[in-house]
């Protein structure tokens, strides 16, 4: 499926593809230790970012290991809010996985759950996936908190199962299959 004009939008953000033009916004956003911190990436300097840039103008999800990351933008401002990634996942071609970034400056506003969520809705709906996941670092107790409010379950807690910036961490998975999203979402009206 191709993404490369897609547009969607949510209560309070739109969601696109990364244009060229929204570099210093990215760089901006990518280059922060805050960001940085629980994602598997450094922070990013201006030849990095470039590269990263440069990856998410692809967006097709036809195989394994395809991703498509959508840029998010404040409604009222125009800022950049953040990115949603979603993944596919299994050689089935009926698993997931997603993944968010969000900018210091929108964090502890929902906003990160209104984008996964618009990214299960996709993945459930015009994808017609079956299970969709999320993996993070197990330290990461905010992004925790919004794969809960997502209706996602706590499948597994890995102790110290991958070398991350220099140091073993443990990882927490999450997980929802399609039916849960379908009996959750129906119960909400």
């Amino acid at each position: 499926m191709d993404f490369s004009e897609y547009a969607a939008e949510t209560e309070r953000m739109r969601l696109r593809p990364y244009r060229f033009d929204d570099f210093d916004a990215f760089h901006e956003m990518h280059s922060r230790e805050a960001v940085a911190r629980y994602l598997p990436w450094r922070t990013r300097d201006l030849a990095a970012s470039r590269r990263a840039l440069g990856r998410h103008q692809e967006m097709r999800l036809e195989k394994d290991g395809d991703a498509i990351t959508l840029a998010g933008e404040d409604k009222d401002t125009g800022r950049l809010v953040g990115e949603f990634v979603l993944f596919l996942r299994g050689r089935d071609g009926a698993g997931g996985e997603i993944g968010y970034v969000l900018h210091p400056d929108f964090q502890g506003r929902g906003l990160a759950t209104e984008g996964a969520e618009h990214l299960l809705a996709t993945a459930f709906g015009p994808l017609d996936l079956r299970r969709v996941v999320a993996r993070l670092d197990a330290r990461n107790a905010a992004s925790a908190g919004v794969l809960r409010r997502l209706g996602m379950r706590h499948e597994a807690h890995l102790v110290q199962n991958e070398l991350f910036k220099g140091e073993w961490s443990d990882e927490d998975d999450f997980a929802i299959l399609r039916s849960e999203w379908e009996v959750r979402r129906s119960s909400r009206g």
